[in-house]
């Protein structure tokens, strides 16, 4: 029987995955072996009749440049009693699988870890090699190299907010927007970035001071009284989702928002509109302060995940397709596969990047320390400075407590 390999997309969507899966596919079929999609992530390994499919070079060929993914997604997440009990290794033996490639971002490759571990302790003579994806950025790869899908994401992101500011300067009015990105703030920093907007709140911002609503929203605040000082009428603030996932549990209820959670334990922050909140928290506190400001809120989330990938992430993408023949080829298992800005291959060990622990592998998050931060903290935002005190007292009573660095306590 022909050797075969085994390859499914998890988590949620981002641009690249039909390369990924479509250069595999190509790469794989072009050395002899049997190519198998399969459909509904992990979830169709714990299933006695999986939903799967082969895939032909003429179908690798048609999706590589396509949005989405065309194996259906999952978010699906195996217990210890799955493992036990209801993982189909028959699945692996009858269709003589060799290998299985999971394409998918932390959580998959958590999971990725937890089976390449389980095959080893089982003795399963299966190589596993996982395939780092996520519009967020946040896996732990080496400096400088962003997660398939990012660019992609940002770019697209980009178009929206670059749209949104110039409504905002064609109205006169203020635009709040949210943007993906879980715990880190990658995306909504490299939109804000791109876009020039006078005020991006990240998580990451807050190292030295608890995140609560009031912090977020004087923020804000800060960047509307600093823009009218320099006679601007108009402006967009950029907010991660990834504040909420700071919040401490009253301070989610003041929010007045009550979230579901999904498999993995984190909010189901796609139900609420974040932007939506935000600005009514917004308009509130300016209502207080008797500033007449018009606000709107903007999300940018779906619609940025299932775009056409740009040529950045087709050239990515395909080198990490090709790249997971390479390290098959040379033995390798229970491994990410990394192209390094150069473009050459080589292994990232899921068992060297997990915490010890929990298992799981920690997010990597926006550092606040470089260059890059710094200078768009102080070339691009628009904030309150002691230096403009005077001139915000036309505004509010104390203007220190929208001072941006006195609000996250960076003069300390």
């Amino acid at each position: 029987m022909k050797e075969a390999i085994a390859i499914l997309t998890g988590g949620g969507p981002a641009p690249g995955m039909n390369t990924v899966v479509g250069s595999v596919a190509k790469t794989f079929l072009a050395k002899g072996y049997r190519v198998i999609g399969l459909h509904y992530g992990y979830s169709g390994l714990f299933n006695p009749s999986p939903r799967y499919e082969d895939l032909t070079f003429t179908q690798a060929d048609y999706i590589f440049n396509q949005g989405g993914s065309y194996l259906t997604m999952s978010r699906f997440k195996p217990t210890d009693k799955d493992f036990e009990e209801n993982f189909n290794l028959n699945f692996f033996t009858e269709n003589n699988v060799k290998l299985l490639v999971t394409v998918g971002g932390d959580d998959t490759a958590s999971t990725a870890n937890r089976i390449a571990k389980f095959l080893e302790a089982k003795h399963y003579p299966i190589a596993n090699i996982h395939v780092p994806k996520t519009i967020d950025n946040d896996l732990p790869l080496p400096a400088g190299s962003p997660t398939f899908g990012y660019q992609s994401a940002k770019d697209m992101g980009s178009i929206i907010g670059r749209t949104v500011y110039t409504d905002a300067r064609t109205s006169g009015n203020w635009f709040v927007v949210a943007a993906m990105g879980r715990s880190a703030g990658h995306l909504a920093f490299g939109i804000g970035t791109a876009c020039h907007y006078p005020m991006i709140v990240i998580p990451e911002m807050f190292n030295k001071t608890e995140i609560t609503v009031e912090k977020i929203v004087n923020l804000v605040v800060s960047s509307i009284i600093k823009r009218k000082i320099m006679g601007i009428d108009y402006g967009a603030a950029m907010i991660s989702e990834g504040v909420f996932h700071s919040l401490s549990d009253a301070e989610i209820k003041k929010s007045g928002i009550h979230f579901s959670y999904d498999d993995h334990g984190h909010p189901e922050l796609g139900k609420v509109s974040k932007a939506h909140i935000f600005n009514e928290m917004l308009e509130k506190k300016l209502a207080e302060l008797k500033i007449k400001v018009k606000s709107r809120p903007v999300e940018i989330g779906y619609e940025v995940r299932c775009q056409t990938p740009v040529a950045y992430d087709l050239v990515y993408c395909s080198l990490l397709g090709m790249g997971t023949y390479k390290l098959f080829s040379e033995g390798k298992t229970g491994c990410m596969v990394y192209a390094d800005p150069a473009g050459e291959i080589s292994p990232l060990y899921l068992k060297d990047l997990q915490d010890p622990e929990t298992g799981k592998i920690p997010p990597r998050l926006v550092d606040i320390r470089s260059d890059k931060f710094k200078m768009v903290v102080d070339n691009i935002l628009n904030y309150i400075t002691p230096a403009d005190y005077e001139a915000a007292k036309k505004y509010v009573a104390d203007p220190a407590v929208y001072d941006f660095r006195k609000i996250l306590e960076w003069d300390k």
